[in-house]
């Protein structure tokens, strides 16, 4: 009995001594709020950026010619290495220039020979009108003596016409380069008859600089172009000429620059697309007509436009939007419309100010009405002020 009241001691001494530590569990367990969510605000950048639209088009030489045989003959020699840069006068191709030679010589013969017979009519008229004086010829004789005078001068008159004529066609024996630029390979060998019945073409010549680049801007990117073209035109290159940038397949970028020169007088209705040609410098000839290019052309300029972390906008049923937060750091919702894209930033057109707190980090954290803690982050400018979308092709 002794034993049980003594255990009963023991197992009371135990309770009284955890009364304590359960009043304790109860006071660790009481609800504490969590913090306010931390996120990352930025003010919009505002600066003046150009919107550029990018087509493909294709080089094509200022100039272009065919080079063909004016004159029939053997072909005698050629002056070039095929695809050689060539000088305009510089000879290219001889046509053997004996049989034009010997025309020549003839039409000169054929030029004295009728001078002779002028200065024998001039004598006989001369001889003829004074026997006329003297009544010794009649009247009719003077007059057919007249007749051969002015039948000697035609005839010279022809005969000179025939030396520039054979001396024309002997000059075309010596075939020149009509431009400078790039000539193509030999059409012909040498041995070969030419000029037979047709104008054999004989090679081909481009001009090299300046070059020549066509692409089409699409309705849409022109209309843009034209409302915006009062008091916000692109870039230009002083004489009020539009710049474009081109570069080629392999290049990064666009390297090159040159001027628009050249708009179509019409837009294709079946594509909906106008012409537009560029002309560019190319004094180390590496841009080579017929080559694939990436042209970056200027539609407008946008003013103080306000620019966002393209991460920073959010999208749902009513459109794009943005979070902001306010002077008592709640989170405010804002539908915004957007502009064009700028490297890694978005046009704001419409929604935020210039001012406003836009959350650009742990937009997953928040929803509207939600009091935050704004960590504000200092905005990095993009690289440069140009934006570039995918135009028609």
């Amino acid at each position: 009995m002794a034993k049980i009241i003594k255990t009963h001691k023991i197992l009371l001494g135990l309770l009284l001594a955890a009364l304590p530590l359960t009043a304790g569990c109860r006071d660790q367990n009481k609800y504490v709020a969590p913090p306010p969510p931390t996120v990352t605000v930025a003010c919009p950048q505002q600066r003046d950026i150009t919107h550029y639209a990018q087509y493909s088009g294709l080089t094509d030489a200022v100039e272009s010619v065919e080079i063909r045989a004016r004159v029939e003959g053997y072909l005698q020699s050629i002056h070039f290495n095929d695809s050689a840069m060539v000088k305009k006068g510089d000879l290219l191709f001889v046509i053997d220039p004996k049989p034009y030679q010997a025309r020549l010589d003839e039409a000169e013969a054929t030029l004295a020979m009728r001078q002779a017979e002028l200065r024998l009519a001039e004598a006989t008229l001369k001889r003829k009108e004074s026997a006329f004086e003297d009544q010794a010829v009649s009247e009719v004789e003077v007059i057919e003596a007249r007749a051969q005078k002015d039948q000697a001068v035609a005839a010279i008159a022809a005969a000179k016409a025939a030396i520039e004529t054979a001396r024309l066609e002997l000059s075309y024996t010596r075939v020149t380069a009509p431009l400078s630029g790039r000539i193509g390979r030999r059409l012909v060998d040498v041995g070969n008859l030419v000029g037979a019945g047709e104008n054999t073409l004989l090679a081909t010549i481009v001009s090299i600089d300046p070059i020549y680049v066509y692409f089409n801007v699409n309705e849409r990117d022109l209309l843009d172009f034209q409302s915006h073209r009062t008091g916000q035109q692109g870039p230009t290159n002083g004489n009020g000429h539009t710049v474009i940038n081109l570069g080629l397949s392999n290049e990064k970028g666009y390297p090159h620059t040159g001027k628009v020169d050249y708009v179509d007088n019409r837009v294709q209705a079946e594509t909906g697309t106008i012409q537009v040609r560029g002309v560019l410098d190319n004094a180390d000839g590496s841009l080579l007509p017929g080559l694939f290019a990436r042209v970056q052309a200027p539609i407008r300029t946008i003013e103080k436009a306000l620019l966002v972390p393209e991460s920073a906008l959010g999208v749902d049923l009513q459109g794009h939007y943005l979070l902001t937060v306010n002077g008592k750091n709640e989170v405010e919702y804002h539908a915004v419309s957007i502009g064009p894209k700028v490297d890694g930033s978005r046009v704001i057109e419409t929604g935020v100010q210039a001012g406003d707190r836009v959350v650009v980090k742990g937009l997953q954290k928040v929803r509207a009405g939600v009091v935050v803690q704004p960590v504000t982050e200092t905005a990095q400018n993009p690289a440069n002020g140009t934006e570039t979308k995918q135009g028609g092709a």
